[in-house]
């Protein structure tokens, strides 16, 4: 071997040391380095020197938090009913040694884990309990493996479950229920809008009623007062026509005689009104009697005293007329 090929292989092999020396780690990663078989430090993130042939660095763990979804797992309700359950963990390691140490296998650990805590969990709810409480399902899981994996150096985050799927019969009698229920309630719905609108036509014809009662009772009201203004004004008018027939009478100086006299004469006239069913008359009728005889007499005896002295009037007109020609 020339000394060329010697040199090279001493180059090459300085290089593979000094790439076994020097270790890169990615930012959000650990690498846990052991030394003769024994833990020996966590590797940050950055340059890292690691000695060869001594100390080794196992495979990089990822800090960030990650999610891994299990295959859907049966598991029977407390009334008996198997539903097919699909879960998702949320997981952070926060110390590499213990997740390294403490468990073999990590995620299968903390598959099977889980899936035993979902048979517990879900065994003592009922299928609608399950169905309608996943956030309780979701927290009583978080806090069963948060306190089983904490010594893993393990911490989970949240816990989902993904799908619940039960069986077909039981999705049928579900569906089923579910349109019997929207049916009641449409049917419920139906009857309290058919109630309230009774209710409202009810209330709107009482109203109506009472308008109307209250515009007839206006009405009536207005109507009493115009009879009784009507009644004021007539009453009113024949106390004035009264009024004016007794200044009339007494101007005029009639007598007692001469009242008596008109009112015999207005008897037959009221008489004649079929409204008038009684006709008030003195009880003095012999008076009345006399009274119109008396007329009677006063009333011949003026005729003869007027031609009496029509007759002397008409003797002595000759006597005027000759005395006015001499």
């Amino acid at each position: 071997m020339g000394p060329e090929i010697v040199l090279g292989i001493i180059i090459l092999a300085f290089i593979a040391l000094m790439a076994r020396t020097f270790r890169v780690i990615p930012q959000a990663r650990v690498g846990v380095i052991q030394r003769l078989g024994t833990y020996q430090r966590s590797a940050d993130s950055g340059l890292t020197v690691v000695l060869p042939f001594i100390d080794k660095m196992l495979p990089l763990l990822d800090m960030r938090e990650q999610v891994i979804s299990f295959a859907p797992q049966p598991v029977i309700t407390s009334d008996n009913v198997t539903i097919n359950v699909t879960s998702v963990i949320y997981y952070q390691i926060l110390d590499a040694k213990n997740a390294t140490y403490q468990v073999a296998n990590l995620l299968p650990a903390m598959e099977q884990i889980a899936q035993t805590t979902l048979r517990n969990v879900m065994g003592g709810l009922s299928l609608d309990t399950s169905l309608t409480s996943r956030d309780e399902v979701n927290g009583r899981l978080r806090l069963v493996l948060d306190e089983v994996t904490e010594k893993w150096g393990v911490r989970v985050t949240r816990v989902e479950l993904k799908d619940i799927s039960p069986p077909k019969d039981i999705q049928l009698a579900m569906e089923k229920q579910m349109q019997a229920e929207r049916s009641k309630r449409a049917t419920i719905l139906q009857a309290e809008g058919e109630a309230q609108a009774a209710v409202l036509r009810a209330d709107g014809a009482q109203k109506a009623l009472i308008l109307a009662s209250e515009g007839e009772r206006q009405a009536a009201i207005l109507r009493a007062e115009g009879d009784g203004q009507a009644m004021i004004t007539v009453q009113q008018a024949l106390a004035d026509s009264v009024r004016m027939v007794f200044e009339a009478v007494n101007s005029a100086g009639a007598t007692p005689e001469a009242m008596q006299f008109q009112y015999m004469q207005m008897l037959p006239k009221l008489a004649e009104n079929p409204a008038n069913k009684v006709i008030v008359v003195p009880a003095d009728m012999a008076g009345l009697a006399g009274l119109a005889t008396s007329l009677a007499e006063v009333t011949q005896g003026a005729r003869p005293a007027a031609a009496a002295k029509n007759g002397i009037n008409a003797a002595a007109r000759p006597r005027l007329a000759a005395a006015d020609a001499t």
